[in-house]
């Protein structure tokens, strides 16, 4: 009895649900990085990213990841979220630099032409996506829609907890 009161007391987070980002970011709007800051990452970002590439930033939230890329000399940085409150905070937050966009998006469900960027560099968005209903069927469409909008030869930069045996299944498709 005490261990099932306990139990279902500790409700589970829904990464894979628009729902819970909503609420998060509109009760805690300060800046987070997931995993890592663009210091533990800019050495390798450097190898593979290169600063003129036309970058989506996939799953942005309202990490520091771009603004640190910006000032870093990356030139053009298209941040996408599904979460409509936190993209909605960035616009204004960075509305006097015109190299940061952002855009309510599903990764899932692109709205950008086919080979429109040179590189995805997406922080936790697999992990989150693997939390959600769904979750293999939508990471494959993450994929898909991924390999579609980035050129040929293009870079998917991914920052995940998953080990990568795990983690590689999914990529290593060859329908996308």
């Amino acid at each position: 009895f005490f261990f099932n009161r306990i139990k279902n007391s500790f409700a589970m987070a829904q990464y894979g649900k628009t729902s819970y980002w909503d609420e998060r970011y509109t009760k805690d709007p300060e800046p987070f990085d997931w995993y890592q800051r663009y210091t533990g990452i800019s050495e390798l970002l450097k190898k593979y990213v290169k600063k003129d590439d036309n970058i989506l930033i996939a799953g942005a939230g309202n990490s520091r990841l771009s603004e640190d890329m910006y000032e870093d000399g990356y030139q053009t940085l298209t941040n996408i979220d599904i979460s409509r409150v936190v993209v909605d905070q960035m616009i204004e937050k960075y509305k006097d630099k015109s190299a940061l966009s952002y855009q309510q998006m599903n990764v899932c469900s692109l709205d950008f032409p086919d080979e429109s960027f040179d590189s995805v560099v997406s922080k936790a968005v697999m992990d989150a996506i693997l939390c959600g209903e769904g979750s293999t069927a939508n990471v494959a469409k993450m994929c898909q829609e991924v390999s579609r909008v980035l050129k040929p030869h293009g870079v998917f930069f991914i920052v995940s907890y998953g080990v990568p045996d795990n983690r590689l299944q999914y990529l290593e498709n060859e329908d996308y």
